[in-house]
């Protein structure tokens, strides 16, 4: 790359967004000697309102919606987001150049008082507005009290320390990220919380007709992240179910690492009934395993939760 060539990430405004962005400008400048990078802070309708629960607001695309006009507008070169954030439908225009650096993809619990989850009392109050994890905690303990809470990692950690709830659940990557773990009361195991489809990763958005771009952005793309996640995708697609469904789904790598073996979930959103699938393709499968667990929870009658 020609030096002095200055690249134009787009970021939210949060302090996991700017770490975010600061750790992909970093892997850039390592891949690519003389490549400059400047971060961009976009705000974004979910950054605006951070009272109203998203499915009211317009869901996850309330946090990229944004990002994506200032792509088409020009006004940043590459957008970067927290996959699970970004809404199924692609944007013809635009398409993500990388996916990589997924880190932790379990959910944690953040409590006072050291609870975790069985410890909790009974009619605790857990500041949860995900549907998604609404259901399974419900289903794990249909005594707990939900509330409603928004806000950044930041936030939503002092509100359970203070005694705004006795309880909240976050992503571990965005805990990780922004060095919170002490916080942390218990991560949850998989069995417990199964997270939303592309929790932990990263995903780099550019224009489709950027090549120069496109280029760049090929040392970060990470192929066995692409296809897990991309399966979790294909899984949600699969069902129709929208940002605010309560569908769960994470992939792995799995035996000789050739295979990829995924779980799915989709609840009542009281967590009366909840429907599991599971099934193992070759990586190279990867959308169409998406896809089968999908018609496997659908014929397990999941249609009656995503409408």
């Amino acid at each position: 790359m020609i030096a002095g060539t200055v690249l134009r990430l787009g970021t939210r405004a949060s302090r996991l967004a700017r770490w975010q962005a600061n750790r992909i400008m970093f892997e850039l400048r390592q891949a690519h000697a003389g490549l400059d990078c400047v971060a961009v802070q976009v705000a974004t309708a979910g950054d605006r309102d951070r009272q109203t629960p998203l499915p009211e607001i317009g869901g996850k695309g309330v946090f990229t919606e944004a990002l994506e006009r200032s792509l088409l507008t020009g006004d940043i070169d590459v957008a970067v987001h927290s996959l699970k954030d970004l809404p199924i439908e692609d944007r013809p225009e635009l398409t993500l150049g990388a996916v990589c650096l997924r880190a932790d993809a379990r959910d944690v619990l953040v409590a006072r008082d050291g609870w975790t989850l069985d410890t909790l009392p009974a009619g605790a109050r857990v500041g949860t507005s995900s549907t998604r994890r609404a259901a399974q905690l419900l289903a794990a303990r249909p005594d707990l009290n939900l509330i409603p809470v928004r806000g950044n990692v930041d936030t939503r950690v002092r509100k359970a320390k203070e005694g705004a709830c006795d309880a909240t659940i976050l992503a571990a990557a965005g805990v990780e990220r922004l060095g919170l773990t002490d916080a942390v009361s218990e991560y949850l195991s998989f069995e417990q919380m199964l997270p939303a489809p592309g929790q932990g990763a990263l995903a780099v958005q550019c224009r489709v007709d950027d090549s120069a771009t496109l280029a760049l952005l090929q040392s970060l793309d990470d192929a066995a992240v692409r296809a897990a996640v991309g399966a979790e995708r294909a899984f949600l697609a699969g069902l129709g179910g929208g940002c605010a469904a309560p569908v769960a789904a994470y992939a792995r790598r799995a035996g000789d690492e050739r295979s990829l073996h995924m779980r799915g979930l989709v609840g009542a959103p009281d967590g009366t009934r909840i429907i599991r699938v599971e099934g193992t393709a070759p990586e190279a499968d990867w959308l169409a395993l998406g896809g089968r667990l999908a018609e496997d929870a659908l014929a397990a009658g999941a249609q009656e939760f995503l409408s």
